[in-house]
């Protein structure tokens, strides 16, 4: 791990393998090739015992071979569509360890930038609208998962419990449980949300300063920006980038919707409210109508300066104690799949 020296004489590094082996077991699913048993034991500790910390010199945890071999092994076994370049998983690994050393000489020298993503709209359950999907190229599918690998144990961290969408070792069937749960508690009064596009709507600079709280190292702030700035081709139109939002489909998307909406999960957290989040749909569950209400109004007063709204169908309704009865379709279909 290439660290300033300072930073080297504050990391707190326990003594005993034991305690390093307890600290790799809680994080079992960060990525092994980066995350070493030291920089697992600064992530739980903090720089000097303090937790709200900034990372640098993470690049070189991004270019490592070991790293893009990892992702590109993810995404081989999704497999999916090709990207803009008509190039799929199994074509790029016929010289996959040429690809693969052009990454990282461009990731190196900070000279990669993503081809364009293409975006078709497929239709969006529960809803009379559709989602926008990305589909980038399968080189830019390597390149956001071992973006991710770096990134994701440093935010998730500080991750709310309430939110379960997209997390490692979290998914649908357990918020399923977490609103059974809540229901059987007496909390038979549910706030519905659906942030409207919120994928779409993410503002980018309100997202960066987020990220910037914790990345301190510019060349991965760059690439981030830059897969936020990808052009889209649509229709065999190549359009230029959006302005605001992050792509659906991306490897890095989901990531970055649940950073930007990690104040709002703490928010509803700290005031007492029992949320339920998976990635822009929500339930509130409460144990009054004026809970309710309140709850409704909080979101409503987070959301409208964070560039976010409510979909015009959501609302607060009472439910009974059945999760099959009052669980919205459009959030918790998802479950079947998980």
């Amino acid at each position: 791990m290439r660290m300033d020296r300072s930073e080297i004489k504050k990391v707190t590094v326990p003594e005993t393998a034991e305690q390093s082996s307890e600290t790799r077991a809680r994080w079992a699913r960060a990525e092994p090739s980066v995350w070493t048993d030291r920089m697992l034991d600064a992530l739980e500790n903090g720089i000097r015992g303090e937790k709200e910390t900034k990372w640098f010199c993470l690049t070189d945890k991004v270019d490592a071979s070991a790293n893009l071999k990892s992702a590109f092994v993810k995404v081989a076994r999704n497999g999916g569509a090709a990207g803009v370049d008509h190039l799929d998983s199994k074509r790029f690994a016929k010289h996959l360890d040429d690809r693969l050393e052009r990454i990282k000489t461009q990731l190196e020298a900070g000279d990669y930038y993503p081809n364009a993503v293409r975006r078709c709209h497929i239709p969006k359950p529960g809803s009379k609208e559709t989602r926008a999907l990305g589909i980038p190229t399968v080189r830019d599918r390597t390149v956001q998962p071992a973006v991710r690998h770096v990134i994701e144990p440093i935010f998730e961290n500080e991750f709310a419990e309430g939110s379960y969408g997209f997390r490692p070792g979290r998914g649908c069937k357990d918020a399923l449980r977490e609103v059974n749960r809540l229901l059987k508690a007496g909390h038979v009064h549910v706030v519905d949300a659906d942030l409207r596009k919120c994928f779409d709507r993410i503002p980018h600079a309100p997202l960066m300063a987020r990220i910037k709280q914790r990345i301190a190292d510019r060349k991965v702030l760059e690439q981030i920006q830059r897969f936020l700035k990808q052009n889209i081709m649509e229709d065999g139109v190549e359009l230029g980038p959006t302005a605001e939002g992050t792509p659906q489909g991306a490897t890095l998307s989901p990531l970055l919707c649940n950073i930007y909406l990690n104040p709002l999960d703490h928010l509803m957290e700290e005031s007492g409210l029992n949320m339920v989040r998976y990635a822009d749909d929500l339930l509130v569950l409460c144990q009054t109508k004026e809970e309710a209400a309140n709850a409704m109004k909080l979101l409503a007063e987070w959301l409208e300066p964070a560039g976010l709204e409510l979909h015009p169908e959501n609302g607060s309704f009472e439910a009974g104690t059945s999760t099959s009865s009052m669980v919205p379709p459009g959030l918790w279909e998802r479950s079947t799949a998980g």
